[in-house]
Formats: structure tokens, C-alpha cells, sequence
């Protein structure tokens, strides 16, 4: 990832988290002016807690320490009361962080070591790769998932199938929602999302993308030309390494267009690779992949080596879209 983006995140969620603990001390004070009697206990129970601590490193007098756990046991008990007969919130006087993970600081400590947080990983990504492949998640939720789009007609003629496009729709839906669920569960398959274009394919991609981000996973998302020409340069030499490890690693990765890029065997041969690579990962770390494509499983077997096509028929749900193209429709009702 590139340290200067890095860098100036840093310098954002220091200023945030100062933000954060200021309007704390600000709401705390505003308290402690309508109740001095709060202030004075939490002074008293702070002095008591610092002579406890000096006495258990300087002193052997257990006598001593238990009476000062007792002060600060009774002193606390104060407060408690202090807080009830007020309506006081206890967290009033705590900071309200954007991340409650890493507490707005962008690492979260581990055994072996500060690594960075979820939630500075995928700001990295949409300023990286996400945004420049103008992936935009704003309103892209399943609050604004609309079925009036589509049909509630079923055209086993002029569709193929017996559901209409919205109960075909609606049966995608679930399996999305289940999808998120359980999406720790490493037997819960990827999903292929197939059909022609404006079906709504990208948009439940992003909608997905969406929670799990909520839920604190990573999300990268690339289009299957832009993903494999980024691979290809970094084995030229053309590009660092950040993209094939954020690829391979990354919580969930969804893969947009496929069948759209160029064919050669360099490609084909990736492709398989990160498809294998993040399936093989689960037996350590949970990754998830989504692929999108207007290709039918007919023509994914015409188009990429058995290999590919067997790893996604075995490991992953494929759900069909179908019906009119929605993004048609919407425009005729403006």
C-alpha cells in the first residue's frame, strides 16, 4: 500500500480521535458544573487509585493495600448511586470513536504486534483501487434495492425459467442474505452472478460490499481486465506487490466484468491462481469471492480452462439474472 496514503490516514484518525476525546471532556465538564458532588467522587476515587498503586510497588503492607481497595470499592459504589439518582449515562464520559476496534487509532494490537485495523485497511483500498474504478457505494444499499423494476410476470417462453425476474429476484436476495450471515462459516460457497447486463448484478455486488464493510470486513473491487493487467504488470516489474496480496488476502473480493478482459495463457493462468489461492485460504482465513458476468456457465466452459470453470461450479452458488434491463426501465419512469 502506498505509505504516503497511509501516512495521511494516520494524520486523519489522530485528529479524529482528538476530536473524539475532546468532546468527551467537554460533555464531562458540562456534568460535573450541574453535579460537583460527581466531579469531587471521581477525583477522590483517582487519588485513591494512585496511592493504591504506589503502595502495592513500594510497600508489603497488605493491610495498607486492602484498605485502599476497600476506599476505592466504597468511593466507586458513591458514584454508582450519584450516577442512578441523576439518570447519568457512565458512557457520557466516554469518547464515541468511529471504530470501536482500534479506538480511532488505525492499529489494534496482537500478540504478535500493533497491525493495522479493518477500517484504515479499506480506506486504503478505496483511495488505491476501489474509487479510481469508480465504485461508488453511497447509495448503492439494500434500503434502496427496489423488485418494482422487476417483472412479476413469468415468461418460461421468453425468459427460459418458471420463476418471473421478480421472484427469480427475490430467491437471489435470500442467498445474498445468507451470504452475509455466514460468512464466517468456511462451507458457505462464493457466489457467481450470471445474466445479461442492467439486471442488477454490480448493484447487489455493492450491497453486499456495503454490509460487510458495516460488519468490519475488507472489501476490494475490480474489474476482471483491470484486476489481471494490474497482475500482469507487477510481473513485469511495472508495479509493486500491494495489489496481488491485497487480491489474495483481502476480506471479501469482488470480481466485476468477467469475461470482458483479454485472453492470453499469462491471464488465464492468474485467474486461476486467485481463484485457487482464495479458496485454499479458508483453511486459515476466511475469504470470499464474488464474481459477476454477463458469460452464461455454458459459455464460461467455451471461454476458460476446465480448471477454472471446475473450481467455480464446485465452490461457488450461481445465482441467474434475468428480465428486462432495469436501468431502461428506470429511465422511461423519470
Amino acid at each position: 500500500m502506498n505509505s504516503d496514503n497511509l501516512k495521511n490516514l494516520l494524520i486523519k484518525y489522530d485528529q479524529k480521535r482528538n476530536t473524539a476525546i475532546a468532546t468527551a471532556n467537554e460533555k464531562k465538564y458540562e456534568i460535573y458544573d450541574k453535579f460537583p458532588e460527581l466531579e469531587q467522587i471521581d477525583n477522590e476515587i483517582n487519588i485513591l487509585s494512585i496511592r493504591h498503586i504506589k503502595t502495592v510497588l513500594t510497600s508489603q503492607d497488605k493491610a495498607s493495600v486492602d484498605n485502599l481497595k476497600k476506599q476505592i470499592s466504597n468511593s466507586r459504589k458513591k458514584r454508582e448511586k450519584i450516577l442512578k439518582d441523576n439518570n447519568i449515562n457512565p458512557k457520557d464520559f466516554e469518547p464515541v470513536f468511529e471504530c470501536k476496534k482500534c479506538s480511532d487509532t488505525g492499529y489494534i494490537k496482537t500478540s504478535n504486534g500493533n497491525v493495522l485495523c479493518n477500517c484504515i485497511k479499506q480506506k486504503l483500498y478505496n483511495i488505491e483501487y476501489n474509487n479510481s474504478n469508480i465504485y461508488d457505494l453511497k447509495n448503492q444499499t439494500f434500503k434502496n434495492f427496489k423488485l418494482d423494476c422487476y417483472s412479476d410476470v413469468a415468461d418460461k417462453e421468453k425468459y427460459g425459467q418458471k420463476l418471473s425476474p421478480r421472484e427469480n429476484i427475490m430467491s437471489i436476495k435470500k442467498i445474498c442474505d445468507k451470504f452475509i450471515e455466514n460468512f464466517d462459516e468456511p462451507t458457505e460457497e462464493n457466489l457467481l452472478f450470471c445474466g445479461n447486463t442492467g439486471l442488477g448484478k454490480t448493484f447487489l455486488s455493492s450491497c453486499i460490499a456495503n454490509e460487510m464493510i458495516s460488519r468490519g470486513k475488507t472489501v476490494l473491487y475490480q474489474t476482471a481486465p483491470m484486476m489481471l493487467d494490474s497482475i500482469i504488470d507487477y510481473k513485469f516489474g511495472k508495479s509493486s506487490n500491494d495489489i496481488c496480496n491485497s487480491i489474495y488476502n483481502v476480506d471479501l473480493l469482488i470480481i466485476d466484468d468477467l469475461g470482458t478482459e483479454s485472453k492470453n495463457t499469462l491471464k488465464i493462468t492468474e485467474l486461476f491462481n486467485i481463484i485457487n489461492t482464495r479458496l485454499l485460504n479458508q483453511d486459515n482465513k476466511i475469504t470470499k469471492t464474488i464474481i459477476s458476468t454477463n458469460l452464461s456457465l455454458q459459455d464460461l466452459y467455451e471461454v476458460y480452462e476446465e480448471r477454472i470453470v471446475s473450481r467455480i461450479i464446485g465452490n461457488y452458488n450461481a445465482c441467474y439474472f434475468y428480465g428486462d434491463d432495469i436501468r431502461i426501465k428506470r429511465k422511461m419512469k423519470i
